[in-house]
């Protein structure tokens, strides 16, 4: 059988998010259609039969969740849940309702690109697949660190929990995902468009402001000073930078 171009069905209401992800995978040699609101997925999914259907769990009209319940019986492909929700109920009731992944915001290109190409793999064979999955990053994850301790400070990936002056932090995802890649980078100036880029895994657009509220937040939760901060430095036209002799 000849290779064909996977044609993958887009539901994410996010336009920015969306545009990003539909360019990525358009450079990798699928077909990208988009679709914004979740009652008009489930019309979709059904006429357009993609290879992949990659589903936002909070969407207008209707809810992915309830999507993926509305389809399973008219389509099945593989659907891959892609949402904000971290929460472990959401992930089991997803994967009950039908769903063959999930991943939670924010999402890494290569790490998505791998799970589309499984899911294909696993479902059709290789004759679908456009491409080989990409290489990994020259930096092995494996090579990374799983704690990183900083005077009174401590990062803990594989709890993903932070401790200060022996005091658990209360953080979001989302904010320690911020804080790992700024402590793991210690010392060293890192750009926004480059930290936002390995929280999402897709090129900055220079739009997105969510970065500087998580560092916000997460400057006030560990007692830095927001007017003048010296924990987590604002670097003006360059980024920032995370101080390892700060805490």
């Amino acid at each position: 059988m000849n290779k064909k171009v996977a044609h993958i069905l887009l539901v994410e209401d996010d336009v920015s998010l969306s545009d990003w992800i539909r360019d990525y995978l358009s450079d990798k040699g699928f077909q990208v259609t988009q679709c914004m609101r979740g009652d008009d997925a489930v019309l979709l999914i059904p006429r357009l039969q993609p290879e992949v259907v990659i589903l936002d769990g909070l969407l207008p009209g209707l809810d992915g969740f309830e999507v993926c319940k509305q389809v399973r019986q008219r389509y099945t492909g593989p659907i891959i849940m892609l949402t904000a929700r971290d929460e472990e109920i959401d992930e089991v009731v997803g994967l009950e309702l039908g769903a063959d992944d999930y991943i939670t915001k924010p999402v890494r290109a290569r790490a998505l690109l791998t799970r589309i190409n499984k899911a294909i793999t696993a479902k059709y064979g290789l004759a679908t697949q456009p491409q080989p999955v990409e290489p990994s990053p020259a930096i092995d994850s494996l090579q990374e660190p799983s704690k990183l301790i900083f005077k009174g400070l401590q990062v803990d990936k594989m709890s993903r929990s932070v401790s200060l002056n022996n005091q658990l932090i209360k953080v979001s995802s989302k904010e320690f995902d911020v804080l790992w890649i700024l402590a793991l980078s210690a010392g060293k100036v890192i750009s926004r468009d480059s930290l936002i880029s390995q929280l999402r895994g897709i090129e900055y657009d220079g739009f997105d402001r969510s970065i500087d509220l998580r560092i916000s937040k997460l400057r006030k939760k560990l007692g830095d000073e927001s007017r003048d901060p010296i924990k987590i430095k604002t670097i003006w036209g360059k980024g920032y930078l995370f101080a390892p002799d700060a805490w």
